[in-house]
């Protein structure tokens, strides 16, 4: 009887540890993606970066991709230009943040004001 107890108990251990690492495996998977709005300070095509500041003063870098999707600009942000007023929704990987889509708010935000 206590052999069927261990044997039990042991299974029960390993089903808990393999479910427990698949979530934690998953978890690691996914990309949060974060969310940021302000003006633009500075383009480099070249590079693919720009750089945002929003309204308390941080400036975040951000690249973009041939993935990242643009809306209220011509194809991959020609017309985003300093002063464009954006927001950007990106993923960070090691310090990295990478665009996944960009918006460019400055003519809704130039209708809201008339």
């Amino acid at each position: 009887m206590q052999f069927r107890n261990r044997r039990s108990v042991v299974f029960g251990l390993i089903a808990f540890a393999a479910v427990t690492g698949l979530r934690h495996a998953s978890a690691q998977n996914e990309d949060v993606v974060h969310i940021v709005s302000g003006s633009v300070k500075h383009v480099a095509r070249a590079p693919k970066k720009l750089v945002v500041k929003t309204d308390d003063g941080v400036e975040h870098t951000i690249k973009w991709t041939g993935k990242t999707t643009w809306q209220g600009t011509k194809d991959s942000g020609k017309g985003i230009k300093q002063g464009s007023e954006l927001t950007v929704r990106y993923t960070e990987k090691a310090g990295e943040k990478t665009a996944v889509g960009v918006k460019d708010i400055s003519k809704d935000t130039k209708k809201a004001l008339e």
